[in-house]
C-alpha cells in the first residue's frame, strides 16, 4: 500500500530513549519520497552500558510499538548495543528480529560493515564520542568484522550536560575528524549516531583525502538501499557521501 508522505517507502527506526540527533540527521539525510516513524528504545539501568545491553536485550518487544504499520524496513540506531553485544549475537539477534517483524532490522553498526565493504575499506580511523571503557569494546567490534583500526581521535568531552554524547556540536566531530585526515587510513568513520556528523560529512568529502562516513549516513543508505533495490556499491554510497541523494540538504543548519 501507498503512504500519503511515502510514496518510495516507509521506514521505522529505533533511537535509543534521549538521543536528540537521530530524527534531525533522518529529515536531511532521507530521500524524498520516503519517511520514518520512531520508536525509542528505553532502560531504567543506572549506566550507560548497563543501558546499551538492555536496549537489545529487549528490542524484540521495542518492535511492537511500530504495530502493523506497513514498514519497508527497521533501522537500529544505536552502535554502542553492538558493539557490547559482539558480532556473533547480533547477527543471531537481527535474524530473530526481521522475522518477528516481517521486515528487514538493519543495524546501525552492520550498516558500517556494509560501506566500508563497499569502499574497499580496511584501515580505519575512527572519530569517537565515547568514554574509554566504549572506546575498547568499539575497537574489538570493528576488528571482529575484520577491519584494522589504524587510527583513533576523541570528541568526548566530560560534561555535566544531560549526556556527554547528545549534547556535543558539530564542531568536535569535525576536529576529530581533521585529526585523522593525516594518517594512513583508508577511511574515516564518525561513529555513534548521537553525535552531530552531517556537516563534516559534507565539507572534508569536498576537500578530497580518505573518504567520510558516520553510522547514521551508513544507516540510511543501507536502509533505503535495501528497499529500492540499489546496489550497495562505492557508487551508491558516493552519491551519500556528498549529498546528492539526500532529500533534506535544505534543513541543514
Amino acid at each position: 500500500m501507498t503512504i500519503e508522505y511515502a510514496p518510495q517507502g516507509l521506514y521505522g527506526v529505533l533511537t535509543p530513549q534521549a538521543n536528540t540527533t537521530v530524527e534531525p540527521e533522518l529529515a536531511i539525510l532521507t530521500p524524498i519520497g520516503c519517511a520514518w516513524i520512531n520508536g525509542r528504545l528505553t532502560s531504567a539501568k543506572p549506566t550507560m552500558e548497563q543501558r546499551l545491553v538492555d536496549y537489545y536485550d529487549s528490542l524484540g518487544d521495542s518492535l511492537t510499538q511500530f504495530a502493523n504499520a506497513p514498514l519497508k524496513a527497521i533501522a537500529v540506531a544505536c552502535t554502542g548495543a553492538s558493539y557490547l553485544c559482539g558480532r556473533d549475537r547480533e547477527d543471531a539477534l537481527v535474524e530473530a528480529w526481521s522475522g518477528r517483524a516481517g521486515a528487514p532490522v538493519i543495524t546501525a553498526a552492520r550498516s558500517v560493515v556494509a560501506a566500508l565493504t563497499a569502499l574497499g575499506a580496511k584501515r580505519v580511523g575512527l572519530a569517537s564520542p565515547y568514554p574509554e571503557s566504549l572506546n575498547r569494546a568499539s575497537a574489538a567490534y570493528w576488528m571482529s568484522r575484520g577491519f584494522e583500526v589504524a587510527a583513533t581521535a576523541s570528541a568526548f568531552v566530560e560534561s555535566s550536560s544531560f549526556h556527554p554524547i547528545y549534547s556535543l556540536r558539530g564542531g568536535a566531530a569535525l576536529k576529530a575528524v581533521d585529526d585523522l585526515r593525516a594518517t594512513d587510513v583508508d577511511a574515516i568513520v564518525m561513529l555513534g549516531t548521537g553525535m552531530p556528523t552531517l556537516k563534516a560529512i559534507l565539507t572534508r568529502n569536498a576537500a578530497g583525502g580518505p573518504p567520510v562516513l558516520s553510522c547514521m549516513l551508513a544507516m540510511t543508505w543501507a536502509t533505503v538501499s535495501v528497499v529500492q533495490g540499489e546496489t550497495a556499491d562505492r557508487t551508491s554510497l558516493g552519491a551519500w557521501m556528498t549529498g546528492k541523494s539526500w532529500g533534506g540538504l535544505h534543513r541543514l543548519p
